[in-house]
C-alpha cells in the first residue's frame, strides 16, 4: 500500500451546489457549497447534489472502520470502551478517564499516545481545563480513545507499538482493507489526518454505503459490533453536548459520525443512510444541512430541529441564521 496524495479539481469543473446559506438581518453574507447523497433502505441513490462521487477525506467518519479492524486484528473491546475507540470525543472527563483506563489494561501510559497535544474539542470543557491550569496534552486530543485502541491490539500481536501509525504497519494495512469492504470501492488516495493516523479516501456515496453495511451487518460481525456500540453509548463517541450524540440517543437505531473539514455520515436503522462534505470545511453549517438531509430521508423527530438551529447574533438579538438552501 502506497501513500498518494489527492489531486486538484480541474479549473474547469463546475462548483458544486449551495447547500446553505449564512443570512443576516435578511441579508445573504455567505454560502456553503458541498455535495450530498441520500441512499434509499436498499441501498440505491435516492438523491445526489454536487459530486458524490468524487473521492473525499472522510476524516473521522472513517472511526467505525478503523474500530472494525481493530476488532477483526482481535482485541476484544465492547460497551463504552468501543465506542470511545470509534470515537471523536469532547475531552469530558469521563472520556478522560476511560482512555487511561484503557492504556493501563495494557500496560501502556499516556505516553505512549502519538496523538498531537491538543485541548478538549468541547468548548465548554476547553475553558474549564485551561482554567484548571492544564496544558495541552495528547490525552486530550479527540482521538486519544482510537489511538489507545490501536496501541492495545498492537500489544495484544506483539506488533510495533512506534510505528502504529505507519501506513505499511500490519494494523493500517488492516484499516485498509475494512474501508474499502464497507465502501464497496477501492481507496482513491492515503493521507495523513490530524490525528497522525492514515487516512483514507473514498466517496461520499462509498461512505454511506459504509455506514449502511454496519446497521445492517449479522450480529457478532466486527462492524455489527462497533455500529451497536456507538449506538448504545453515544455520550463516547461525542460527548453530552454534540448532535451525534443527540441524534443516535434519540432516533434509535441510528449510527451517526461526524468529520472534520465538514463531513457527515449517517445511517438509519433500515438502511437509508446519507453523506455530505461541505467545501470550505465550515462546521457552522453541519447542523443545518445534516437537519434538511434527515428530513429528506422521512425523519420525524424533535431532534432533527434541534441540530438544525444555527442562530446568528447582532450584540444579544438573534438576526438571522445559517439554514439550509436545497
Amino acid at each position: 500500500m502506497t501513500a498518494s496524495a489527492a489531486q486538484p479539481a480541474p479549473a474547469d469543473t463546475p462548483a458544486h451546489p449551495v447547500l446553505a446559506e449564512v443570512v443576516r438581518s435578511g441579508f445573504t453574507e455567505g454560502r456553503h457549497r458541498g455535495s450530498l447523497v441520500l441512499l434509499a433502505a436498499d441501498g440505491s441513490v435516492e438523491r445526489a447534489l454536487g459530486d458524490p462521487a468524487a473521492p473525499v477525506f472522510p476524516r473521522s467518519s472513517n472511526k467505525p472502520m478503523q474500530a472494525a479492524a481493530i476488532l477483526r486484528a482481535g482485541l476484544e473491546l465492547s460497551g463504552e470502551r468501543l465506542a470511545l475507540a470509534a470515537a471523536s470525543h469532547s475531552g469530558e472527563g469521563f472520556h478522560l478517564a476511560l482512555v487511561r483506563r484503557m492504556l493501563a489494561e495494557h500496560g501502556l501510559t499516556a505516553a505512549d499516545l502519538r496523538t498531537p497535544p491538543d485541548l478538549p474539542l468541547d468548548p465548554v470543557e476547553a475553558e474549564a481545563y485551561l482554567a484548571a491550569g492544564h496544558v495541552r496534552e495528547p490525552l486530550t486530543m479527540n482521538c486519544s480513545g482510537k489511538h489507545a485502541a490501536m496501541l492495545a491490539v498492537c500489544v495484544r500481536n506483539g506488533w510495533d507499538t512506534a510505528a502504529y501509525l505507519d501506513p505499511a504497519h500490519p494494523l493500517q494495512r488492516l484499516v485498509h482493507q475494512v474501508v474499502e469492504e464497507a465502501a464497496g470501492e477501492p481507496v482513491a488516495a492515503v493521507g495523513t489526518d490530524g490525528c497522525g493516523a492514515p487516512l483514507m479516501a473514498i466517496s461520499l456515496v462509498g461512505l454511506a454505503r459504509a455506514f449502511r453495511s454496519f446497521v445492517l451487518a449479522e450480529p457478532g460481525t466486527a462492524e455489527r459490533r462497533v455500529a451497536d456500540a456507538m449506538r448504545a453509548h453515544p455520550e463516547y463517541v461525542a460527548g453530552t453536548r454534540r448532535p451525534d450524540t443527540w441524534l443516535m440517543r434519540e432516533v434509535p437505531g441510528t449510527l451517526s459520525k461526524m468529520g472534520a473539514e465538514a463531513v457527515q455520515a449517517v445511517a438509519l436503522a433500515d438502511g437509508r443512510a446519507l453523506a455530505f462534505k461541505l467545501d470550505d470545511g465550515g462546521t457552522r453549517a453541519l447542523g443545518p444541512v445534516l437537519a434538511r438531509a434527515l428530513e429528506l430521508l422521512g425523519v420525524d423527530s424533535p431532534v432533527v430541529a434541534r441540530i438544525g438551529a444555527a442562530p446568528l447574533l447582532g450584540g444579544t438579538a438573534e438576526v438571522g441564521a445559517v439554514r439550509a438552501a436545497f
